[in-house]
């Protein structure tokens, strides 16, 4: 038989998947990618297992894209690099988000490389 306690928190992979699915929204509205994960995880970091942990992760990767993003900028007016991390970024930005979805789903923690981690 299996008890549960107050504390105990559901196991969603689905739904953490889909946080992290949730960034790509970046590329059709613009900062969705910022806002939808960050109300899911406030929302629900103290009902399912790991959803702090994965939300945490997905808002730092966040922050770290856009501040990168904005630092690019005088780059390609200085030296025309900024061209080039902006592409780095964007494929980042789509391609870090599905291996972490797939990853989420098989029940592993995010990885996500290049990230400044500003939320603890």
């Amino acid at each position: 038989m299996e008890v549960l306690t107050q504390n105990a928190k559901k196991v969603d992979t689905q739904l953490l998947m889909l946080t992290h699915l949730s960034q790509l929204t970046t590329y059709v509205t613009g900062f969705g990618g910022f806002v939808i994960p960050l109300i899911i995880w406030l929302t629900k970091k103290d009902e399912i297992a790991d959803m702090d942990e994965h939300g945490k992760s997905i808002i730092n990767f966040q922050i770290t894209m856009l501040l990168s993003a904005l630092l690019s900028i005088p780059l390609i007016l200085a030296f025309g690099l900024g061209i080039l991390t902006l592409i780095f970024i964007g494929v980042l930005s789509f391609v870090l988000p599905i291996i972490n979805a797939v990853r989420a789903s098989k029940g592993e923690s995010p990885s996500l490389f290049c990230t400044i981690e500003f939320i603890k």
